[in-house]
């Protein structure tokens, strides 16, 4: 601000003083830095263990192929039936580099997938990323349906068991032990018999309309909302008695807006935690509901790799579940610090 003062006829001009900022003190800056580290650590402990992920899974696939009785040569040149020269086999022995120890073969393996080179299938001699590309659309959806059907009946088995009473409260938890114990192979089969042979609802092989999902999805979607629902359950119970419910209903809000805004905020967090998990649950489970319902995907080709001895499609299927499931823990950490606000006043690196 300036303003002018006379003196002998002369103006001068005055500025105000501008208000200065506080400097930082030392403490400040220690607490700034410290801040700092704690991400930059957060983030360089992600990359490390998505990394050691990818490692463990690409070693133990491979090492866990060579104990798998067979010769690696002969599902190259289309497996026992085949009746291959000795020459043959030698052949694609060199070309393959299955004629060097196991450890220069895993070596040159780590190399190759070092540089993104997933190699090429045995059995479909197409490259491995081609084939994993054609076929990670069907199963993502597949997993990605069943992991909202998951949660939708989770969440409202947990909201009607602990507000209906203590009947409500015994059918809902039996309900929950009994879905996460039963296995993908039975309830698929239950399914088939109930709702395409007897009912003729749904068709027992998936077919490209939507009415071919139904029974896959529900296969995979049951027994994890069991074990999804026993968890939130109880942290809706938690929450019920929690101090911000008490305060919430001490400022006159109603039932349903505590359930709402409070309650099942809360209880959704051991879900979405689990999600990453989750993730890989589905995943698993897809090879048996893709062989059931005769359903194309990643699960399907992992199984028939595995018979044939195809390590290139086994190692590059059993990675990008893994880097899947390493994308999911980061998005549901992410998520769960955006749905608590606790963990965002603590400041805790992603």
């Amino acid at each position: 601000m300036t303003h002018t003062v006379g003196n002998d006829g002369a103006e001068a001009a005055v500025r105000a003083p501008t208000p200065s900022l506080p400097t930082p003190t030392p403490e400040l800056r220690r607490s700034s830095r410290s801040r700092g580290w704690v991400i930059v650590r957060g983030v360089l402990l992600r990359i490390g263990g998505g990394l050691f992920v990818l490692w463990a899974a690409a070693t133990l696939t491979f090492f866990g192929l060579r104990l798998i009785p067979g010769d690696p040569a002969q599902a190259i040149l289309g497996g026992p039936g085949s009746q291959a020269s000795a020459e043959a086999l030698a052949q694609v022995r060199a070309d393959y580099g299955l004629d060097q120890p196991i450890w220069v073969q895993y070596i040159a393996q780590l190399g190759r997938l070092a540089t993104g080179d997933l190699g090429t299938s045995y059995s479909l001699r197409s490259p491995v990323a081609e084939v994993i590309g054609a076929q990670i659309g069907g199963t993502l959806l597949l997993a990605a349906l069943a992991l909202i059907v998951a949660w939708a009946i989770a969440l409202g088995l947990a909201v009607w068991s602990t507000r209906g009473g203590r009947i409500a409260a015994a059918v809902g938890s039996t309900l929950e032990i009994v879905a996460a114990a039963v296995p993908h192979f039975w309830l698929a089969t239950v399914l088939v018999l109930v709702f395409s042979t007897a009912l003729r609802w749904f068709p027992a092989v998936s077919t490209a309309g939507p009415e071919g999902l139904v029974l896959p999805v529900l296969t995979l979607a049951l027994p994890l909302a069991g074990f999804l629902g026993q968890v939130m359950r109880e942290s809706v119970l938690d929450a019920l008695s929690a101090p911000f419910v008490l305060s919430a209903r001490a400022r006159g809000e109603s039932e349903n807006g505590v359930r709402w805004r409070h309650v099942l905020r809360h209880g959704s967090l051991p879900g979405i935690a689990l999600s990453g998990w989750a993730f890989g649950f589905l995943v698993s489970g897809a090879v048996v509901v893709e062989t059931i319902f005769a359903r194309p995907g990643l699960g399907r080709t992992l199984l028939n790799a595995v018979q044939l001895r195809d390590v290139p499609l086994v190692v590059g299927v059993v990675l990008v579940v893994a880097l899947g499931y390493v994308i999911m823990t980061v998005a549901t950490d992410a998520a769960s610090r955006l749905a608590d606000p606790r963990l965002r006043r603590q400041g805790v690196a992603l």
